[in-house]
């Protein structure tokens, strides 16, 4: 997935909007973007919304944001809309870990009374968005087969701490989230999963923004969070592999399979060794399961 969109779960306006936005990913959200007098409504909202959109074909990924598991409304986030057969749930505030082992057995009981398949619902965890879950990040390693994604935050992390303000005057992560970043992107890797990149909320500066997706992309990460439609073109553009850049990775392993003994190989005067080849071999797959659109 390179492009997960947020759209509110209590509007169903939005929610038929973004079906056409191009996004892998809709990540209907039963969070931030729902006042607590609309949580009832809002997971009819979504229930509803799922039990057609999963029929459409083709269709996005289909992910809920539930609140989390510190709030006491998970439970019901999970009753409402376990039935209609959400792909994955993105878990808000994970705590490392057991966090996602909780929520695993909430999956696990829901999906046996509605007659899905052990593990058919996957989690995609915000894993830094409290100041312990900072700590946690390597935790995730093993936590869990149904875990299929870490993503990172700034928003809730920097009112945790106090912060006046994430960013600098130039639209760039300030220190502490840039070390939240970080975090995420090695406890992902740490997991086997992919990393997700955080959203950026000035989605007027679309300058800014294809930066920032440009920066994800060269550290690792394999796609971002968008909070408006008019991000997801750029974020599948950034994302998706450049046909030079697949040139040149063919090129690296055509190189290795050529000389299968060899540590290192020569192409064009420059050296290539054994992690050179991983690399190539991962961009080459993100490739094959992308298209340039």
């Amino acid at each position: 997935m390179r492009s997960l969109l947020f759209v509110p779960a209590d509007s169903a306006k939005k929610l038929d909007k973004a079906m056409t936005s191009g996004a892998d990913a809709l990540i209907v959200d039963l969070e931030d973007s729902v006042a607590y007098d609309g949580k009832a409504r809002a997971r009819d909202s979504a229930a509803a919304f799922l039990k057609d959109a999963t029929a459409a074909t083709p269709r996005p990924y289909l992910l809920v944001r539930v609140n989390g598991l510190q709030t006491g409304l998970t439970d019901a986030d999970l009753d409402a809309v376990v039935p209609a057969k959400p792909d994955a749930v993105m878990l808000p505030k994970a705590e490392g870990g057991a966090a996602v082992i909780h929520a695993d057995a909430k999956l696990a009981v829901r999906e046996a009374i509605n007659g899905l398949p052990d593990g058919h619902i996957k989690i995609i965890a915000l894993a830094t968005e409290t100041a312990a879950s900072l700590f946690l990040t390597g935790t995730f390693a093993g936590a869990s087969t149904r875990l299929n994604g870490l993503t990172w935050g700034a928003e809730d992390l920097s009112a945790e701490l106090g912060a006046q303000a994430n960013r600098d005057t130039d639209g760039r992560f300030l220190e502490p989230y840039r070390l939240a970043r970080v975090l995420c992107l090695a406890g992902a890797a740490a997991a086997g999963v992919p990393a997700l990149d955080t959203v950026y909320v000035d989605f007027r500066n679309q300058g800014g923004f294809r930066r920032e997706c440009e920066e994800a992309c060269r550290d690792g990460f394999t796609g971002k969070l968008a909070i408006h439609p008019a991000q997801v073109p750029i974020i599948n553009d950034v994302f998706t592999p450049s046909p030079d850049a697949l040139a040149h990775a063919q090129g690296i392993v055509a190189a290795f399979a050529a000389n299968p003994g060899a540590g290192v190989v020569g192409i064009g005067g420059v050296m290539y060794d054994r992690p050179h080849l991983a690399r190539a071999q991962r961009l080459l797959a993100r490739g094959a399961a992308t298209k340039r659109d």
